[in-house]
């Protein structure tokens, strides 16, 4: 056997950093000297942390309340609703000017004298509306906002 046919088996333990001087590792254990990555725990900074300043989340000011993600319904009257009959929807509504588009949520509330029979089919009603409706012998159907058709290319 010669020496440049010897085969080494690299060492698979890990070194133990930390451990004494005979270790090969001790001490300092690879970290250097003092400082903030010297420490335990450096590596796990939450995020925005600035090195001890101030971090920049807290130092801008923030706004008053909040915004909420939710569509607003567009409301309309009961009165509104009298010079329409049958089945009235957004739709519907919408070639009336009663709201700007169909594609938003409308909600229905009680005002002024209901004069015609409707069956109205919107994203919701008030207590008192469904009742002016049902009463003229009409019906309320609670549908989901109709959505966009996508264009084909």
């Amino acid at each position: 056997m010669k020496y440049n046919e010897l085969e080494v088996n690299k060492n698979k333990r890990p070194t133990r950093a930390g451990r004494g001087i005979a270790a090969g590792r001790g001490k300092t254990a690879g970290r250097g000297t003092k400082g903030q990555k010297s420490r335990t725990g450096h590596s796990k900074m939450p995020a925005g942390f600035m090195g001890g300043q101030r971090a920049l989340m807290q130092a801008i000011p923030k706004l008053k309340g909040f915004k909420s993600i939710h569509q607003k319904a567009t409301v309309v009257y009961t009165d509104r609703l009298s010079g329409l009959s049958g089945k009235v929807d957004n739709f519907t509504l919408a070639d009336r000017n009663l709201i700007e588009s169909p594609y938003e949520k409308v909600k229905v509330i009680a005002r002024g004298e209901l004069t015609s029979k409707i069956d109205l089919e919107t994203q919701g009603a008030s207590k008192n509306a469904i009742e002016a409706i049902t009463s003229m012998g009409g019906t309320f159907n609670k549908v989901a906002v109709p959505q966009r058709i996508a264009k084909q290319n």
